[in-house]
């Protein structure tokens, strides 16, 4: 079949051809967008899951969602090591420049935009004004407002006016937050603290996470009341029905389908991950030669699909770890067949170390984003099928 009509698309953050299995989670943002836009409180919303389950893209949608329905909407990834203050003022910034050509007080936008820019220049460490990085508004700073150095006052002054302006115009501001787990512990507990405010005064602002599935623990050690702050959906692989519904949907606007041998095949293959889903769709088209795609056609084409996520998917992230992480990610790999989550005592045992000795590599594999503990005492892959790849490797 023509390779080029291939509808499929492996990608990170890439959208599908066709979003399945997340309606529900769209359906909730929808009644969140809708409580707001008529002064209901509302929480904000955390998405988690695995990598490879789709959550940027999911992030994605809803952020088109906020701008279909007219609010203002700003969108970060977090990284480790980078202070908030910076890409949340070009977030913002963003975000009321859509909303400032329906604002009826021009003088307004510009006050904000100094306290804006008071905030991003404003040093969080030492409250000194920055002066090599400018963050592109034509106004000056203002005084007094969102300036302090302390990020937690600094983010809840700011959260709150930008609110206020959205309330002018009669919607809301969506701050989107990719990685949120990778936030400094100072820049979560100002987050927690803003969107507290936030909620507490009813105002037009939300923010919406995605993070790895211990997000909410590390939510949850910066503010107690985090656990109630926030609205936590958990984004999981696909069930068959959606699985196949975005293999056969997209492929039938191209006058193609599949046989049920072959979505059987597929389905085990991706075993419901949306980003395998794509990439197993993907060959196994360019493997047929015409409609129905067949079950052999899915059979010669996973060693293609297979060769593209060891390198792309898995490859890339275990060569970012040392040897010593290495070997830790293999014992964890030996340890569970089924990749769930393994006690760090058998890890430290099955390398004949105690187990304070590896709390540096496992620590910095947590950093990194190969592994994550969301309960005490346990260790778990933050990639789908790790395991299995990490076993195939030779010793």
């Amino acid at each position: 079949m023509d390779p080029v009509r291939n509808p499929y698309a492996p990608g990170a953050g890439q959208r599908p051809p066709e979003l399945a299995g997340r309606d529900a989670e769209l359906a909730q943002f929808d009644v969140v967008l809708e409580r707001i836009a008529r002064g209901r409180p509302e929480r904000s919303l955390i998405l988690t899951g695995l990598r490879g389950v789709g959550k940027t893209v999911l992030l994605n949608q809803l952020r088109s969602a906020a701008i279909g329905r007219g609010w203002g909407t700003g969108k970060i990834e977090a990284r480790p090591e980078q202070s908030l203050r910076r890409p949340i003022s070009s977030a913002l910034h963003m975000a009321v420049r859509e909303l400032a050509a329906r604002h009826r007080d021009p003088t307004r936008i510009e006050d904000f935009l100094g306290v804006l820019k008071a905030f991003a220049l404003r040093d969080s460490a030492g409250g000194k004004v920055r002066d090599r990085w400018q963050p592109g508004i034509d106004v000056p700073a203002a005084t007094g407002r969102a300036d302090s150095g302390d990020i937690e006052i600094d983010l809840v002054e700011l959260f709150s006016d930008a609110a206020t302006l959205a309330r002018d115009v009669g919607v809301g501001i969506a701050m989107f937050v990719d990685e949120m787990q990778d936030l400094g512990s100072a820049d979560v507990s100002a987050v927690c603290a803003a969107c507290h405010e936030l909620a507490q005064a009813g105002a037009p602002l939300i923010v919406v996470g995605a993070g790895l599935p211990h997000l909410p623990a590390v939510l949850s050690s910066s503010k107690s009341y985090s656990e109630r702050l926030f609205r936590y959906l958990r984004i999981d692989r696909l069930d068959r029905a959606a699985a196949d519904l975005a293999l056969r949907a997209p492929a039938d606007r191209e006058g193609v389908d599949f046989t049920t041998e072959a979505l059987d095949s597929l389905y085990a293959a991706a075993d419901g991950y949306p980003y395998f889903v794509q990439a197993y769709g993907k060959v196994s088209w360019d493997a047929a030669a015409t409609s129905p795609i067949t079950a052999e056609d899915v059979r010669v084409g996973s060693p293609a699909a297979e060769a593209e996520l060891a390198v792309g998917f898995f490859g890339a992230r275990y060569d970012r770890a040392t040897p010593a992480e290495r070997e830790y990610l293999r014992a964890m790999a030996d340890l569970s067949a089924e990749d769930s989550s393994v006690a760090t005592a058998e890890v430290a045992h099955a390398l004949g170390r105690r187990p304070a000795s590896l709390s540096p590599a496992r620590d910095t594999l947590i950093k990194k984003g190969l592994v994550y503990s969301a309960e005490r005492g346990s260790i778990a892959f933050t990639v789908p099928h790790f395991g299995r790849y990490l076993r195939a490797q030779p010793t």
